[in-house]
């Protein structure tokens, strides 16, 4: 039996722009509208929309809201004000990633969490088991639309839909209540594609005149609406982590080069004792950035391989990188293996590649902009 597809409330924005759709997370989403190469550059070089309305949005409320959020997260809210942002990774028992997730602290009393989709109903329902009586847990991931604006143009877009004061006043990871195209939303300097830009949440009926106000504000800047083909390229050069492929619940984040977002030695947490067990016994495994050296593209499941060719990991991201000319791509190696030069191979289809450990990120903005 056919799944059903959900779609967002951008759908027939997506449509009316000949964006080619395709499943994704149980959703019918935007892969490309003129091109990843050319949306890639978009963001890179001016701004570029994406609809990420399929994000899940939770809502903790009441005295316990952000207690109840810390005692689930490896970093440390009380370490942040009112009105910033955090990333951090939810684990379990074992110190092994259910979800990675941005916490929006609104005060002591609402935090606003957004998860990745498939994780949606998981992660809802590992946070109503740990609330209390005195913190309620809502899923209103339904009636939130969320729209990423990325790239180096991004505030002047802002600026031409009716918030010219926005870039000056909004740090990184800090978020503020506006009005942008005649709507309401709140605005956060973050994003997933390694520029500067913000994430809009506004309400579901609401996005489809943010959209057009944002494409319309955008054209005269070179922004393009953007598909999912281009969030993956312009995230891995970032080297930002994608929950399925590198990371999951056969992954700790510490392995997973997340360290800095991993406090243990603040709050307790679930799966802190076993990350520290972790810790002290040293890691077998690394996750590592590449460059291939040969003629061949890494993809998602490929072998490594070792000199000899006896397996040793698996690539969990790969891709042309539109920005550097060349392939990369994400993979787990042995710690012996992991430093930045070492050489392995890549079976490719099962042709054996040579690929090479590089520094990451890949790609990394000019202080500049």
């Amino acid at each position: 039996m056919t799944e059903q597809l959900k779609f967002t409330p951008l759908h027939s924005e997506h449509k009316n722009l000949g964006a080619k759709l395709v499943p994704f997370a149980g959703w019918e989403m935007p892969v490309l509208y003129s091109g990843i190469v050319k949306e890639h550059e978009a963001v890179r070089n001016a701004a570029g929309l994406f609809d990420v309305c399929h994000m899940g949005e939770l809502e903790l409320s009441g005295p316990d809201a952000a207690h109840v959020a810390n005692q689930l997260v490896t970093n440390d809210l009380s370490r942040i004000d009112p009105g910033q942002a955090m990333y951090a990774c939810c684990c379990n028992e074992q110190g092994t990633v259910l979800d990675d997730l941005i916490l929006y602290k609104r005060s002591e009393t609402s935090v606003l969490v957004v998860c990745n989709a498939s994780n949606r109903d998981k992660i809802s329902a590992v946070f109503r088991a740990r609330a209390s009586q005195s913190c309620s847990v809502d899923d209103v991931s339904d009636a939130t639309a969320l729209i990423a604006l990325q790239g180096p143009l991004s505030f002047e877009v802002l600026a031409r839909a009716g918030n010219p004061a926005l870039g000056a006043a909004l740090g990184r990871f800090r978020f503020a209540e506006v009005t942008i195209a005649s709507v309401a939303c709140t605005v956060a300097r973050t994003g997933y594609t390694g520029e500067d830009g913000v994430e809009l949440f506004c309400k579901a009926a609401d996005a489809p005149a943010l959209w057009r106000g944002l494409v319309e504000a955008g054209k005269p800047l070179g922004l393009l609406p953007c598909g999912l083909g281009a969030r993956d390229t312009l995230r891995l050069e970032a080297r930002l982590p994608l929950y399925g492929n590198d990371i999951d619940e056969t992954t700790n984040p510490l392995e997973a080069g997340l360290g800095i977002f991993v406090k243990l030695d603040g709050a307790d947490f679930v799966g802190k004792s076993a990350l520290l067990a972790v810790k002290q016994r040293g890691l077998t495994r690394r996750l590592v950035g590449f460059e291939m050296l040969g003629r061949g593209v890494a993809r998602h499941g490929y072998p490594v391989l070792d000199a000899q060719e006896n397996a040793v990991g698996v690539c969990t991201s790969g891709s042309p990188s539109p920005t550097l000319g060349k392939a990369i791509g994400l993979c787990y190696l042995p710690t012996e293996m992991s430093n930045v030069g070492q050489e392995f191979l890549v079976d490719c289809r099962g042709k054996s590649i040579a690929a090479r450990v590089v520094q990451t990120p890949f790609y990394k903005r000019p202080a500049t902009r």
